[in-house]
């Protein structure tokens, strides 16, 4: 595949998690752990896939989403988001800011693969 995705996850296991299940898939994985900064980690080399935590030091995932989707040459941009918490006004958030998919932890290997080969992919 040698696609190149961007995760932006504080947790530890998480990261290690899915760097493991995408690697394996063939990804090139990339990672970032806070979300005062994440917005110039994407520009400064555009990935094609961004998995993006709701909770981050310094800035909400949903704040670097709208970000995002502000900055014309970052519209289309997949964003994957994953959050803990799955209620139902997080995720109506989410796509109101214009997330592509949304993903609630624990998640499934599976699932994450199933999910990020269908938005590079199509």
């Amino acid at each position: 595949m040698g696609k190149r995705v961007l995760v932006i996850e504080d947790e530890p296991n998480i990261i290690e998690a899915l760097s493991f299940i995408l690697s394996r898939d063939g990804w090139t994985v990339h990672t970032h752990s806070d979300g005062v900064n994440a917005n110039e980690r994407i520009r400064a080399t555009p990935p094609d896939l961004v998995i993006l935590d709701v909770m981050l030091p310094g800035k909400s995932g949903f704040d670097i989403l709208r970000d995002l989707r502000a900055d014309p040459e970052m519209q289309a941009l997949p964003v994957l988001m994953l959050t803990a918490r799955g209620q139902t006004r997080d995720r109506e958030l989410a796509e109101k800011l214009g997330v592509n998919r949304f993903i609630t932890k624990p998640f499934s290997n599976a699932e994450v693969i199933e999910n990020v080969r269908a938005l590079v992919t199509g």
